[in-house]
């Protein structure tokens, strides 16, 4: 299983539409393989002070995947290979 964290902020038009593909993207998966959360800078002063001119943020098991935007064949493919690379480990 994979975690896949947004890194967002309210009213932020590019945090919507990452959060879409990441939606479309993680529908397309096996259920339970990709578990999503979402932080807020605006809730979390560590978090605006390391991200707040990158946002949208994108991390898979905490490393970063990419900010700002967020393509749905890179993220695909980010997704097979860190899930595929878990299972293969077990």
């Amino acid at each position: 299983m994979a975690t896949l964290t947004i890194i967002s902020k309210p009213d932020c038009h590019l945090c919507d539409v990452a959060r879409e593909i990441v939606d479309l993207v993680v529908a397309e998966r096996p259920d339970g393989d990709v578990d999503v959360e979402e932080l807020s800078i605006a809730d979390d002063p560590a978090l605006y002070a390391q991200w707040w001119e990158k946002i949208p943020v994108v991390l898979i098991d905490g490393q970063l995947h990419g900010h700002w935007r967020v393509s749905p064949d890179r993220l695909r493919i980010a997704l097979n290979h860190t899930v595929g690379a878990g299972e293969e480990a077990e």
